[in-house]
């Protein structure tokens, strides 16, 4: 049997002489031990505290081996003996080491990558609280680890990775690259047929257009553009609304916003809900389309969790979500950061109904491609040709 070791940068922490850890992290690896065909381990590394989306487990209630790194202890060669097989994260520059360590020691090494450089660069020159010299210093820094980044994946024995973008960038550097579509949506999360229906009979029976918006509340997401595209849609009389879910650090200036422009009939602030048992039904149930103001090129789990929601998405053409459109046909992509054109094809989705249940249809039909189920287990088909 082949033991496979998985270095992720998901948090963990203890609590109360128990593990405190990320939930998707947990049944990620719940998945991988169903699957795999001998012994699973994963390192993490130690923090203090708990975190948003974690819980406890007694170490008897997972049927995975736990390590934790405490402090600054890094991962060498005795954290990978043992193990035949380990998948690491690529993202985090304090395990390219691994390279060199894993072939010196003859084990096969696959990176997982999910950013590119460009979207490294846009968190750095979109963060409000780094001033210039900062931001200059963190893209030399950036740049220097992006040169150790290649070199590793050069090495290794395959990459994973994780949407358009980073697939694009990086497999013509390893010629056993395959690209996933990281998400929460499993098959029983999927919009029911009847929920399809339901939207289908409603939507274009001149009903409102039911926008939803999910996630952090920031700049980085794009969250300052809600209350403009609200305000412009009032003005040009579309019947819509907004339900906007999450928080951050614009929560209180939307809200603000919402109240100075006279959009609280239309706009409504949902605060941080549970995605499983509350924001999938609610997406289900009382949305059509998915808005999304997302400037980076990131995977983000939040298009497929929405396309399997039966959400047509409206969008800023990034690098990800520019491909998912082409390829799902399930929305609209509008000009990077203008949130004039974005409003406008609020706008088109508005005045033609049948082309948004063509978009729904749609949505949900490639999402159910790629459930969470499905994805993994090309992930792991993937693992196990190493083997």
């Amino acid at each position: 049997m082949t033991s496979l070791l998985v270095i992720s940068s998901a948090p963990a922490a203890i609590v109360d002489e128990k593990l405190f850890l990320d939930i998707k992290f947990v049944e990620g690896m719940r998945y991988y031990n169903e699957l795999w065909d001998g012994q699973v381990s994963c390192i993490l590394k130690l923090r203090a505290g708990t975190f948003p989306f974690g819980q406890t487990y007694a170490p008897d209630e997972l049927p995975f081996n736990v390590t934790l790194l405490r402090g600054d202890k890094g991962i060498g060669s005795d954290e990978i003996s043992g193990h035949d097989i380990i998948l690491c994260g690529g993202d985090n520059h304090e395990y390219l080491n691994l390279a060199d360590i894993s072939r010196d020691a003859r084990k096969k090494l696959v990176f997982i990558i999910e950013y590119i450089p460009e979207t490294r660069r846009q968190i750095i020159f979109l963060d409000p609280s780094r001033s210039l010299p900062r931001k200059l210093y963190s893209l030399l820094w950036t740049m220097k680890q992006e040169r150790r980044r290649r070199r590793a994946f050069r090495i290794a024995d395959g990459i994973q990775a994780n949407g358009h973008p980073a697939f694009s960038v990086y497999s013509p550097m390893n010629a056993n690259t395959m690209m996933y579509l990281d998400n929460r949506v499993g098959e029983t999360l999927l919009a029911t047929e009847n929920e399809m229906e339901a939207r289908e009979q409603r939507l274009p029976s001149g009903a409102p257009l039911r926008l939803l918006h999910s996630g952090r509340l920031e700049h980085l997401k794009g969250s300052q553009d809600l209350v403009p595209i609200a305000r412009r849609l009032a003005a040009k009389d579309v019947d819509f609304t907004l339900d906007i879910f999450g928080t951050g650090s614009l929560e209180d200036e939307i809200r603000k916003g919402v109240a100075e422009h006279g959009l609280r009939d239309k706009v409504r602030l949902n605060g941080a809900v549970d995605f499983e048992s509350e924001l999938v039904p609610f997406a289900r149930q009382h949305a059509d389309v998915y808005l999304n103001c997302h400037r980076q090129s990131d995977p983000s789990c939040t298009y497929i969790e929405n396309l399997g929601c039966g959400l047509a998405v409206i969008g800023y053409g990034n690098r990800m979500w520019s491909a998912l459109c082409r390829e799902s046909n399930a929305g609209w992509v509008a000009p990077l950061g203008d949130a004039q054109a974005l409003t406008d094809a609020v706008v088109d989705a508005a005045s033609n109904r049948q082309r948004v249940v063509e978009c729904c249809i749609a949505a949900r039909d490639f999402a159910s491609q790629h459930s969470f189920e499905n994805e993994f287990r090309q992930r792991i088909h993937h693992l196990q040709a190493l083997a």
